[in-house]
Formats: C-alpha cells, structure tokens, sequence
C-alpha cells in the first residue's frame, strides 16, 4: 500500500489522534443533516401536504439508516484491529472487500423489503389521504438509493481505519452536495428535466449518493486500501463474523435513539400541538449542537481499535479519558450559551410565542446535560470498536427504556411539560455516568474501584 493514505493512531500524543480524526467529521456530519433540512425547505414550498410527509418520513429513515451505520461500526472495528495488529496487505484488503460485500448484499435486500412495504408502515403511523401520497412518492426512488448509502458508509470506514478522516468527511460532503444544490432542479423543474415535487427531493438523494460512491470507490482504490487480492473468498464466513458481531448490536444501538424519541414525543403531544412544535424546533437546534459530539464518536472508534489491535491498551483508554473531558467541557460551554441565549436561539425557529416558549425552556435546562449524551455515544463507539457491541447497546437502551421513556410518561402525567424535560436531563446525566461504568467494565477506562475484565485479557499499564 505504497500510494495509500494511512495514518498509523499508535503513535504520538492522544488528544492530536482524535482531533485529525474527528475535527473533519464534523463538516460531514453536518452536511448531512443539512440535506434533511434542505429537503424540508424546499418541499415546504410545494405544499403543506409535501411538508407533512417529510415529518412522517425522516423518523422512519432514520432508524432504517441505523443498519449502515451498524455495518460501518462493525468494518471499523475488523479493520482497525487488524490494521492495528500489524495485518499483511492482501488481509486488510481482502477484510474491506468482503465488508463492503456484505454490507451492499444486505442493504439491497432490505432495500426491497422498504419499496414492498412502506405503503403499510406509513399507513399504520398514520399517513393518509395527500400526505400518504406525497410519501409514496418519495420512498421508492429514497429505497433505491439506499444500498449506495450503506456502501458509501462502508468505504468511509475503510478510510478512517487507516487513519484517513477527512477523506470520509469529503465524501459524505460530496453527496450532501449534490443532494442539495440537485434539490431544486428535479423538485421544481429546470430545462428538460420535468418538475417531480416530492419525487425530486428522493432524486436528488439518490444522485447524490451514487456519484459519491463511484468517488469513493475510485479513490479507495487508487490509494491501495482495496484491490486485487489472492484466495477472495478465503476467511469470507469468519470475516462476515467478525463484522456482524459488532455490526447487529450497533445497528439496534443506533436505532434505539430515533425510535424511542418517537414515543417521547407522543408524550409531549399529551400537552399540546404548541408543546410538539417547540420540542421539534428545540430537538433541531440541538442535532446541530451534537454535531462536534456525534464526530468524535466517529472519531474515536479508529483510534480505540488501532490501539487494541496492536495492544496497547492504555493508549486506548487514554483516548477514551479524553474524548470524555471534551464531552465535559464542551458540553458544559454550550449549557452555558444556552442557558443565556435559549429565548433568541428558540425564536429562530419557532413559529410563534408559545411554542418558542417550549422550545426555550428545553433548551435552557436539557441543554445543560449535553455532556451526558455526549458520553454516551462516545462511550458506545469506543466499545463497538473494542468488540463490545453488547456493551453499548445495553447502554442505549437502558438511557431511552429504563430512564428516559418512563420518566417522560411519569413526568408528563405529574408535572406536565416540565416533567418531560426533567426526564430528558436524568437520561443524559445518568447515561453519562452509566457510560463511565460500562467503559470501566470493558477495560477502556480507569477507575479508581477495581473492575473485573470481561473478557479475561488483563489490563496492561
């Protein structure tokens, strides 16, 4: 792999290897959730009934989505550990080429699942009449594109394995950027191309995406990541194994948030219509402010896996103390902004007085257990990359399903509105802690109260 692009995260101080990994993420994941606002803006000008099937659509994608973001852990995990462990060339390579496999045959398949039967899932979530029709319209072409998404994640975590972040960043920003700057071309028409409404948004979408994974597979292949190796097939079950042994609890990790925010909301409908929309509008303000967390959990996962695949252990640890402190003292800068400028930064986004007045106190008091979250999802990624897939998913659900749902229903029932948000402060601050204790649990962190390894590998100082 002479003319590849590697970064060897074994070496050097900690703090830099998590900043040249995830500092680049940020610009990616950020593009991506601009796509998802983009889609709003301009459907919101075709009709309230466009506008509409986007509120019903981007929760069920989102959660479907979780799958390449699984399978992405799960390649991130195989492949960093074996190139941290020092693997020949032909392994690596054969290891990405049966990732990619794996993920695209899976992604194709539940792609067609999603184009039979989203006719019956939107209907059972309550889409009729205009708005049913404004997602039939958006949903087949939005499941054709989907196994280029999953193969495009797959990719990215062939690159950031090897060190290379921002090159995974520069793709995902290649297919935000066609799905958006396209978005008014196929939505409204332009030349010969004929106005498609809803069906242009999911056009875009999808030329988004393959554009960017023909980028990505060019350039993976010319730097030497993946290639032409010997015996394909050789080791192809006990790779696959590898893989999903990370990838199916990740995936369920991460389809766990979205669904168990859905039933959140349907808690805070109870209050009000105005109740709903703040809680959106606050929900948006905070996916941006997330943006520098969620990238260093992108980040991290890399760095975990290169080091404990070449053993050592406390440069993985040390990854995981400070990807920690950062969560602490970003988490406690941006409860600070928003405690002070929750009004104003509401206001942006919310249509009138009451429901800026929701959306502001979230805001000012969820805002300040940022952190927690933060950890948590740092938390998951440093264990999926350390093969404890379990581990994170536990986490996960036990944050949305012991805490966070019940007490939002209890809240609700007892203090209204403000229950609900005293509920979301305890699942970020008791997910934070948790997050301490399940790292500490899988040899990723030290504490100062002996833990037991999990997998009887000791811990090496």
């Amino acid at each position: 792999m002479a003319n590849a692009k590697k970064r060897d995260l074994t070496q050097g101080p900690i703090w830099k290897a998590l900043t040249v990994m995830s500092a680049p993420m940020s610009l990616g994941i950020f593009s991506v959730i601009a796509v998802g606002l983009a889609d709003a803006y301009f459907l919101g000008q075709v009709s309230g009934a466009a506008l509409a099937a986007v509120g019903f659509i981007y929760p069920v994608i989102t959660a479907i989505t979780s799958l390449s973001i699984g399978l992405s852990a799960g390649a991130n995990s195989a492949l960093s550990q074996s190139i941290g462990a020092g693997a020949n060339d032909d392994d690596t390579q054969r290891l990405g080429l049966h990732a990619i496999g794996l993920a695209t045959g899976l992604s194709v398949m539940l792609g067609f699942v999603i184009w039979m039967a989203f006719p019956l899932l939107f209907g059972a979530l309550g889409a009729s009449g205009d708005v049913a029709e404004e997602v039939a319209a958006y949903m087949p072409m939005w499941s054709a594109s989907f196994p280029f998404l999953v193969t495009m994640m797959i990719i990215n975590a062939v690159f950031r394995a090897h060190g290379d972040g921002a090159t995974s960043a520069a793709i995902m920003i290649l297919a935000a950027f066609f799905g958006i700057a396209l978005n008014p071309v196929f939505i409204f028409g332009w030349g010969p191309i004929p106005e498609m409404s809803t069906a242009g948004a999911a056009m875009s979408t999808f030329v988004g995406r393959v554009i960017a994974v023909g980028a990505a597979l060019w350039i993976v292949w010319r730097r030497g990541l993946l290639g032409v190796c010997g015996d394909l097939l050789d080791g192809m079950v006990e790779n696959c194994r590898r893989i999903l042994k990370v990838g199916i609890p990740a995936s369920l990790s991460n389809a766990i948030n979205p669904a168990g925010m859905a039933l959140v909301t349907a808690a805070v409908a109870t209050v009000g219509d105005d109740a709903v929309a703040g809680f959106g509008a606050a929900g948006r303000v905070q996916s941006i402010l997330l943006v520098p967390l969620m990238a260093l959990s992108s980040g991290i996962g890399p760095v975990v896996g290169q080091n404990w695949g070449a053993e050592k252990f406390d440069r993985a640890r040390g990854a995981t103390k400070w990807a920690f402190g950062f969560c602490l003292v970003y988490g406690a800068l941006v409860g600070l902004i928003l405690l002070l400028l929750a009004t104003p930064i509401a206001g942006l986004l919310a249509s009138g007085q009451s429901d800026q007045d929701y959306a502001s106190s979230y805001l000012a008091l969820v805002g300040l257990s940022m952190f927690g979250y933060g950890m948590v999802v740092v938390a998951n990624a440093a264990m999926n990359a350390r093969d404890k897939a379990v581990w994170s998913m536990s986490l996960s659900l036990g944050r949305i399903f012991v805490i966070y749902l019940p007490g939002a229903w209890l809240g609700v029932m007892l203090f209204g509105y403000w229950g609900i948000l005293v509920a979301a402060v305890l699942a970020n601050v008791l997910g934070g802690l948790a997050a301490v204790f399940t790292t500490a649990r899988t040899d990723l962190l030290r504490v100062k109260i002996p833990l037991p390894s999990t997998d009887g590998r000791q811990p090496q100082g």
